[in-house]
């Protein structure tokens, strides 16, 4: 019998320093995970299991660039030391492969040091930071109740000054929905040109300040009236008001020089090819999880017991990927997808969005619905439009910033208007250059 096939790529969030962290955020949802490991002292990969799952990583990689993304907890409390030992073994087990690396990290213990190494090694660093002052500090405490948003900063400067990539991560709760314009353009303004929005939906235990706990996983099917969220939690039709707020903003300004993560994995629905977010895509599974003991989860939103794979100590990295239980975990995003969503107009972007969200019932009463489903209606239907003329003139081989002439040239935004020559853009116009500045001060006109 042969041996079961690999996927063509698959990516394995590593987790070395498991659910540990430095900050106290409230609605964490890995700082629980701790409880899987009951009396575990350190959490901390052991240099076997780092060594072991850096060499069958590599080797079970089909192409020739391997991304490893380091994550957490708080990835940089084992110390720069540690990621020395990551990179002499990247190093060792390369075999001519190039190596690329990614961390998310709350940014509080970066250093020069630190961020030399990371523009030493092209390290793409992903930074949590929820906007100004007052809506990151608001859920984002220290471990001793104090905001983080200062030390965050302090960590960005390093990162700018030592020329490393960064992109940011904002979580989307109930103070940030409100202000879409206000974190967006703080973004901006801090110099992030990466953007990733990230809704916290978190259904609450009977006290609704308290999550679901561990041995409670994800599941389909609760009605709308026995499901209880964190006071936290996005609402479910605000999220698409909060997209769509930002969006009209960017389609006008900002296009080829912001990117937002949601609206490039919109715009691929519109050309037709695969989303880069695994959560938007028709089938999951290759997106899997590894605790600092080795252990494999199906997915870093499914590392409960029921999930758990194996150890890549005791079965090989390939083997539990292509697992017939993983694949079937994958294959049933869209198995499992309700009569409803099958029907929707934009089920085509959506694909029911990720599996841990869809735990409502449809009208007809059938389990799997997404609780954001009223957002993702929302806000397809409302970038349509614009979609469809980005998506033109990517097929014309053209950039989709030119988009942002329709609307200066106060144009019908359709394909149709590609072929209308531009009008010369008037003093008070926003510059074509994407500087987000007028013309005339672009220009001296």
């Amino acid at each position: 019998m042969s041996a079961p096939s690999l996927p063509k790529a698959f990516h394995v969030m590593a987790k070395p320093t498991g659910s540990i962290c430095n900050l106290d955020c409230t609605y964490c949802y890995y700082l629980e995970k701790e409880k899987l490991y009951p009396g575990a002292t350190p959490h901390r990969m052991s240099d076997e299991v780092l060594e072991r799952f850096i060499r069958d990583y590599i080797a079970t990689q089909p192409g020739p660039v391997v991304q490893f993304l380091w994550h957490g907890g708080e990835p940089t409390l084992l110390g720069l030391d540690y990621f020395r030992r990551i990179a002499d073994f990247q190093a060792k087990y390369a075999c001519g492969k190039t190596i690329e690396n990614s961390l998310q990290t709350n940014g509080t213990r970066l250093d020069d040091a630190w961020c030399a190494f990371f523009a030493e090694h092209k390290y793409l660093i992903g930074l949590s930071i929820d906007g100004p002052r007052d809506l990151h500090d608001a859920y984002r405490p220290t471990k001793g109740g104090r905001g983080s948003f200062e030390q965050v900063m302090a960590g960005l400067a390093l990162l700018k000054k030592h020329k490393v990539d960064f992109n940011t991560l904002s979580v989307v709760n109930d103070l940030t929905v409100k202000e879409p314009l206000r974190v967006y353009r703080f973004l901006r303004e801090i110099g992030s040109g990466y953007i990733q929005f990230i809704p916290i939906v978190e259904r609450a235990n009977t006290d609704s300040s308290l999550p679901i706990p561990l041995s409670a996983p994800p599941e389909h099917g609760a009605a709308a009236g026995e499901v209880r969220m964190t006071k936290w939690s996005v609402p479910a039709a605000e999220y698409g008001k909060f997209l769509s707020v930002i969006f009209d903003e960017w389609v006008r300004r900002d296009v080829g020089r912001v990117f937002v993560q949601m609206f490039d994995t919109a715009l691929a629905s519109w050309v037709g090819v695969e989303p880069p977010l695994c959560v938007f895509r028709k089938t999951c599974g290759d997106g899997l999880a590894l605790e600092f003991n080795g252990d494999l989860y199906s997915c870093d939103h499914y590392v409960y017991p029921r999930w758990k794979l194996g150890n890549i100590m005791n079965r090989s990295l390939g083997d539990m990927v292509a697992d017939p239980a993983q694949r079937e975990f994958g294959a049933k995003k869209q198995t499992t997808l309700p009569a409803q969503c099958r029907r929707c107009p934009v089920e085509f972007a959506c694909h029911g969005e990720c599996p841990k969200h869809r735990f409502m019932t449809t009208d007809d009463g059938e389990p799997g619905l997404n609780y954001l489903c009223p957002s993702y209606k929302h806000f397809f239907a409302h970038v349509d439009k614009p979609m469809k003329v980005m998506a033109e003139l990517l097929r014309r081989e053209r950039a989709p910033a030119e988009i942002m002439r329709l609307y200066r040239d106060n144009l019908p935004v359709t394909p149709a208007s590609l072929d209308i020559p531009p009008r010369p853009p008037g003093r008070n116009d926003p510059c074509p250059c994407g500087s987000g500045r007028k013309f005339k001060q672009c220009h001296g006109a």
